[in-house]
């Protein structure tokens, strides 16, 4: 994010531009992204044109109108992402993105409104996992999510709208595991409502399986409400002492606490017990490590 933060200075810095665009990959995601590129790279006048451009085509896209208000006129951005806002309210990226213009201009308390707005309208977006990010900067971005054994290899490098149209074909003549498919999917761009849907429906058909019961916990993460799924996967533990898979999901979490001792904890334990959720342990402890 460039721009101005809320610890910053108060020299004037134009707003940051954040589309949130990880679940699309349409001609209209391509052009858009494209002309956030520009923006990013010091070009506001050409990422103008760019969103006008995508308008032109399209006049109902809400994120070419974010992206206009913010590369165009710098003084009249708030105003027109306000008017954005209350054409529409349950935009996660419109919200998103007033935020930013008006952190810019040191509104920071207006700022964590929108963001909270966003979260609360919008909580299956992209944007609303950006904005959950910006809430708390003391914690790492995103979200733990549950890293799932043996995704198809059919739809590596598969676009993400087609990976997930095929992935949601599956679940829906499938079981449990293919829903654990699905919800990982869903996970990678963002959707962590729909995820958390999917999680529950896997467990649903199969109540014994231990990895849909921690998917379904890990889904359950939120940055202000950990409990959530620390109440689900903690019992997890003691009940599966010698599960690498708990275990490292455990550490997982504990890391956006953050804890990193008790995450380190937890992370040797699954380390020690090896299998695929063991490697994927050192790994991050390899990284813990190097980042000491």
């Amino acid at each position: 994010v460039h721009g101005r933060t809320a610890t910053g200075t108060d020299r004037a810095e134009p707003p940051a531009l954040e589309l949130a665009l990880v679940d699309r990959d349409d001609a209209e995601a391509r052009a858009l992204r494209a002309a956030e590129r520009a923006y990013e790279e010091g070009d506001a006048a050409g990422a103008a044109r760019r969103f006008a451009l995508v308008l032109e085509e399209n006049p109902a896209s809400v994120e070419a109108a974010v992206g206009a208000a913010i590369a165009d006129d710098p003084g009249e951005t708030v105003d027109r992402l306000e008017e954005l806002v209350q054409g529409h309210p349950a935009s996660g990226v419109a919200r998103l993105n007033l935020g930013l213009a008006l952190l810019a201009t040191g509104e920071n308390d207006a700022a964590l409104t929108q963001w909270r707005e966003a979260e609360r309208r919008d909580p299956d977006s992209p944007a609303a996992l950006r904005a959950e990010d910006l809430r708390n900067p003391d914690s790492p971005p995103g979200r733990p999510v549950f890293i799932l054994r043996g995704f198809p290899r059919d739809l590596a490098g598969v676009p993400a709208a087609r990976r997930l149209d095929t992935l949601r074909a599956r679940a829906r003549r499938g079981g449990g595991a293919d829903w654990l498919l699905y919800g990982s999917g869903l996970e990678a761009v963002g959707h962590r409502v729909s995820a958390q849907r999917a999680y529950d429906r896997a467990l649903a058909l199969d109540p014994g399986s231990l990895e849909a019961s921690v998917a379904a916990a890990v889904s359950r993460f939120d940055k202000d409400e950990p409990a959530r799924a620390f109440s689900r996967l903690g019992p997890l533990a003691p009940r599966n002492p010698r599960s690498a898979l708990v275990r490292f999901h455990l550490g997982l979490l504990l890391l956006w606490l953050p804890n990193v001792d008790e995450a380190r904890r937890q992370l040797s334990r699954a380390r020690t017990e090896g299998g695929f959720y063991g490697r994927q342990a050192a790994r991050i402890l390899e990284r813990l490590d190097e980042a000491q």
